[in-house]
């Protein structure tokens, strides 16, 4: 098994941390070079943490130029074109979410990564949580019949300076944390015929900017309905991912930590006036290895081992289905 030289571009992404850590767990998979950072602010607060300590800091060409393949970690608004700039060395990425730019600027990627066989990998972590596997089997077999609704709800009670850093993105807090649930549904259900966005602003602590978002996503036959609060108390533990067909019906609420699931079909439910349903033993993510898998894949992904079935196609169906309810990005 031969290792891959890995670096990683920026610090400023909330998961960058965590993604540093995970790869340097796996020292028979990554060699980790180093990481960059130009910005002082980041360099101060990041700089010195344990994920980053004993690591050299280069500048971005002389890692990218070191590496086998990068991490992309740096702030939303400039992972496409840091992403773009490693593609044009030739590099494969693993680029944190969600994608930046306009959609045109993030479709040119894609499109150079698909045209150089250069893997491309999502940092959506949800596509990895045992649970949302578990539904989307469930999906495959045909168990649930024909689907026609989707309910996803991601929320988080964030204090006022995280909500103050969501007037960077157009849509607040749907276009970060929405675009994890929109990935779920678009791989489900592909591109809908049509998107409805309701993009609310409660103004708590002063602070103007959405923080109470809904989506409602519709398919000739399903609806989806995307709720995203950055103002709910105990959202936490109300994030879920309902998906109901003809068949049976799965519901995972909370999604993780702790995980909680639940399947039912018409040969359960023989009483439409009664909650029958059966508990689901879905084993849960720890948030000290929620990254393993990803990373794990990551490593097969470069080496040719295996297909990333999270297509170039299908990164640009769930962008542009973002773009429509929040707007672009632009770098």
């Amino acid at each position: 098994m031969s290792k891959i030289r890995i670096g990683q571009i920026g610090i400023g992404h909330n998961h960058a941390e965590g993604k540093m850590l995970c790869v340097r767990k796996f020292p028979e998979l990554f060699e980790v070079v180093g990481y960059s950072e130009s910005d002082p602010a980041w360099l101060e607060k990041r700089g010195g943490l344990s994920a980053y300590e004993g690591l050299a800091r280069l500048d971005e060409d002389e890692l990218i130029a070191k590496s086998d393949a990068i991490i992309v970690e740096s702030d939303v608004w400039n992972l496409t074109r840091t992403a773009q700039k490693c593609i044009d060395c030739g590099k494969p990425i693993h680029m944190d979410k969600p994608a930046s730019g306009t959609l045109a600027e993030y479709a040119r990627l894609l499109k150079c990564a698909e045209e150089r066989k250069l893997p491309v990998q999502l940092g959506y972590m949800y596509r990895y949580n045992p649970a949302i596997l578990s539904c989307i089997e469930h999906i495959r077999r045909g168990d649930l019949g024909e689907i026609y609704s989707i309910n996803a709800e991601m929320s988080t009670f964030h204090p006022p300076e995280y909500r103050q850093w969501l007037r960077h993105f157009p849509g607040g807090i749907m276009y970060i944390l929405g675009s994890h649930l929109i990935d779920l549904i678009v791989y489900i259900l592909g591109e809908p015929e049509s998107c409805d966005a309701y993009l609310h602003r409660t103004g708590l602590d002063g602070v103007d900017v959405p923080d109470l978002t809904l989506a409602v996503l519709s398919y000739k036959k399903a609806l989806a309905r995307v709720f995203v609060s950055s103002v709910e108390v105990n959202g936490w533990g109300r994030r879920q991912f309902s998906v109901a067909g003809s068949r049976g019906t799965v519901q995972i609420m909370p999604i993780e930590r702790k995980c909680a699931m639940t399947y039912t079909d018409t040969a359960i439910a023989t009483n439409a006036y009664a909650d029958q349903k059966k508990i689901v033993d879905a084993p849960d993510v720890p948030d000290n290895i929620r990254y393993d898998a990803m990373m794990h894949d990551f490593y097969d992904f470069v080496q040719g081992t295996k297909q990333n079935p999270f297509t170039y196609a299908h990164e640009l169906r769930v962008q542009k289905v973002l773009t429509q309810i929040t707007g672009e990005l632009t770098l």
